[in-house]
């Protein structure tokens, strides 16, 4: 059967010179890097080349990139370490966050009594910034935190304009970043972001590590306690084999960004004009979206709508769901429940995002797998 792979801001598979990477260190500098002796001084080595190699590529200082098992890791901890140790009183985010972020902040409404505003999304799935900059009038003592790309849709916030504006105000900014990173150039010394996450596996990395930027004017309290590894910040000896290939990943990401960049976006174009053509009543989700990732709602009839992550499942397609009552879900996605009416939150919609590893086949598969559905 055919395999077809669609679902990359889910994850991405990793570049055949990453897993090469990561085997090499896991052979040859296996040591603990907390270890004085040359083993240990070897994967120390290791690791601190990847730090400097990942803050070169994002423009801050080595000592500003703290690694964590995941980007989900590093939100907690760092929006925790916020309201415990910051004094923050107030988060400012959106509905259409991550549920790492969502949940977090719930979890420290419920737990501190901090005030949560969230902001308004239109229906392109943009935000609202001039209530953004109305509520950081106030003084109250904030934290922002936003997306950058939006997992579900692609949409696009306005991080430089967000990132003015809580400079302006004395606000904190946390940016998840998830789904730019290795994607595009973010440029840490032009945009004042506080605190930026991000996690290998979305850019063809390994799985189970991710990065947090801590600009160097903050200093967090530890989310897990133990030994002095990351600065006292991150106790547990380091995953250095991961790391490596961290920074293989994102090293190779820059590397072939203006190629792949315009390669995929000719492969979203594509698949865009073939949907319309097969189905002329598809309909994008959100406006001004990232290259990458294309959610479309479909025309299908209800019966139709209930089996049809199973039906391209079934002729190899991976592709992501991204409303209601699809797959056994009963809940319909908090995203386009933000961005939608109820008449186009009942049809089915479909995250489609691409890679340099596809090609436009891939896309003539899908769209008759959906013509068959």
């Amino acid at each position: 059967m055919q395999k077809v792979y669609l679902d990359n801001a889910a994850t991405t598979p990793i570049r055949q010179e990453v897993i090469d990477e990561m085997v090499r260190v896991m052979q040859t500098d296996f040591g603990n890097p907390s270890s004085t002796h040359s083993a240990g001084r070897s994967a120390k080595a290791v690791l601190e080349t990847s730090r400097k190699t990942i803050a070169k590529l994002l423009h801050c200082a080595a000592p500003e990139i703290v690694f964590t098992s995941s980007a989900t890791e590093a939100t907690n901890w760092i929006l925790r370490s916020a309201v415990k140790d910051f004094g923050v009183k107030r988060i400012i985010t959106s509905k259409v966050e991550h549920h790492a972020t969502l949940y977090t902040v719930k979890a420290l409404q419920d737990e501190f009594g901090i005030a949560v505003d969230y902001l308004n999304v239109n229906p392109d799935g943009s935000l609202d910034y001039a209530q953004l900059q109305e509520l950081l009038q106030d003084g109250v003592k904030t934290l922002v935190s936003l997306l950058h790309v939006n997992n579900e849709t692609g949409v696009m916030s306005d991080m430089v304009r967000i990132a003015a504006l809580c400079q302006q105000h004395h606000a904190l900014f946390h940016c998840d970043t998830v789904q730019s990173v290795g994607k595009t150039i973010i440029d840490l010394q032009q945009v004042p972001i506080d605190f930026l996450v991000s996690s290998a596996h979305k850019f063809h990395g390994p799985k189970g590590i991710g990065f947090a930027f801590v600009r160097k004017s903050l200093v967090l309290q530890p989310l897990l306690f133990g030994g002095e590894q990351e600065k006292g910040w991150r106790a547990g000896t380091e995953a250095v084999h991961q790391i490596a290939g961290m920074a293989k990943a994102l090293e190779l990401a820059h590397e072939h960004l203006e190629e792949e960049t315009r390669y995929i976006t000719d492969l979203k174009t594509y698949c865009l004009s073939q949907l319309q053509a097969a189905f002329p009543d598809v309909k994008p989700n959100g406006s001004n979206t990232f290259y990458n990732i294309l959610n479309v709602a479909l025309p299908f009839s209800p019966e139709k709508t209930a089996m049809i992550l199973f039906n391209l499942d079934m002729k190899g397609i991976a592709v992501s769901r991204g409303s209601a009552c699809q797959s056994g879900s009963i809940k319909p996605s908090h995203v386009l429940a933000e961005m939608l009416s109820d008449a186009d939150l009942a049809k089915p919609s479909l995250r489609i995002s691409f890679s340099h590893y596809n090609t436009t086949a891939d896309i003539d598969y899908l769209i008759k797998a959906l013509q068959e559905v």
